[in-house]
């Protein structure tokens, strides 16, 4: 592990190191290959170190068959050796923070609960861990963020520790290991112990603290979202600025906001179902108006329209035969490249309408059904609403 750096020590962020190789990989990427290295490569559930090499960005870093290798934006000159790399601090910090978090997290869940983790994942804004139950209470967050927190006022030492699989037996671990050699031990004394080989600061206090966001089920476990640290300040900072946005918009102090959105969205829902009923009112106008209009052109009530949808269009045919039993409907809307139809009878006919429609889809490359007395679909715009139109009076007719 001499050629892992952030091994040796998870504060250094720049070194030199001689190259060991270089070229392209299949996909055409540039890496390079050093004899030791301070940037840490995805693993265990953290993500991997950005930073420099010769001041040429370091865009991702991953560990194969024992070689770390940086993949850059560009070639490194051949004649640069030694290399001079600086790992982005900022970045490396906080993956430090929340890897801490986590195990402080997850060592309270299990402590105070038994709920195990069984899976974590670090992300750019959140972190989650996956627990072994498939509830969690209210009360059950808050008692563990507690102590979790307690856990980092306390600014307990985190340590480190390189141990072989007999020496495990000596130590409570959380959950087995999954190597067997080259064992990385990170241990909070009286607290936890967890095989881990991800990068971590030298103290819980340095994790600041923690805060859970949220949770959900998820089949046979609990998915739970928290951030540390610094994360928790960009967090607040982001959510402060909404929430004064809002209190402008509003026009209410915070304290009210929850019951002036509560108002509004009655409101809205008052003004939605009143504008349904106006459109239904509308439709029947329309359906009458086309059924005066039809029973002076052979009880045939007939349009072409410019993007109504075919759901308001089925609406309007259903008033009409619902009016008058030996009408028939025959609907066509053009909306862009598509062409649909509506095609409806009254019970006192026995025109076939699927039939009918079938037979004008089939000149449009679409698809329908229905029944024998209202069917409908839609296909492309080949021909003109006017044109289709007349092909269902003609088979009507």
């Amino acid at each position: 592990m001499g050629k892992k750096i952030y091994y040796q020590d998870a504060y250094i962020n720049s070194f030199t190191a001689q190259v060991v190789d270089q070229g392209k990989d299949r996909d055409g990427n540039y890496y390079i290959v050093l004899d030791q290295t301070a940037f840490y490569p995805t693993g265990g559930g953290q993500p991997h170190d950005i930073g420099t090499i010769e001041n040429i960005k370091v865009l991702n870093v991953e560990e194969t068959a024992g070689e770390v290798r940086h993949y850059l934006e560009s070639e490194v000159h051949a004649e640069s050796s030694p290399v001079y790399g600086v790992i982005d601090w900022e970045r490396r910090f906080d993956h430090m923070q929340q890897h801490a978090g986590q195990h402080i997290l997850s060592a309270a869940f299990e402590q105070i609960y038994g709920y195990k983790t069984i899976g974590f994942h670090l992300g750019n804004e959140t972190l989650t861990i996956d627990l072994e139950t498939v509830n969690l209470l209210e009360s059950e967050a808050l008692k563990v963020e507690e102590l979790a927190n307690q856990i980092i006022l306390e600014n307990r030492p985190i340590e480190t520790k390189w141990v072989t699989e007999d020496e495990l037996g000596n130590y409570n671990l959380r959950k087995e290991t999954k190597v067997k050699e080259d064992i990385r031990l990170v241990i909070i004394p009286n607290f936890d112990y967890n095989g881990c080989g991800g990068t971590h600061p030298k103290t819980t206090g340095e994790v600041q603290t923690i805060k859970i966001i949220n949770w959900e089920r998820q089949k046979k476990k609990v998915r739970v979202q928290f951030v540390c640290g610094n994360r928790i300040l960009k967090q607040f900072h982001k959510k402060n600025k909404v929430l004064m946005e809002l209190t402008k918009l509003l026009n209410a102090p915070e304290n009210d906001m929850q019951e002036v959105v509560t108002r509004l969205l009655e409101n809205s829902k008052a003004m939605e179902k009143e504008l349904e009923q106006s459109v239904e009112t509308l439709l029947h106008y329309e359906a009458k108006s086309l059924l005066e209009k039809g029973k002076s052109e052979n009880r045939i009530v007939s349009g072409v329209f410019q993007n109504r949808t075919i759901q308001e269009l089925q609406k309007i045919a259903r008033i009409i035969i619902a009016e008058d039993e030996e009408t028939f409907v025959l609907f066509v809307s053009q909306n862009e490249d598509k062409l649909q139809l509506v095609c409806a009878r009254g019970p006192a006919e026995n025109v076939s309408m699927k039939k009918v429609i079938g037979n004008a889809l089939s000149i449009i490359n679409g698809k329908g059904g229905g029944s024998d007395a209202f069917a409908q679909g839609g296909g492309e715009a080949l021909i003109s609403g006017e044109q289709m139109l007349q092909h269902l009076l003609e088979l009507v007719q």
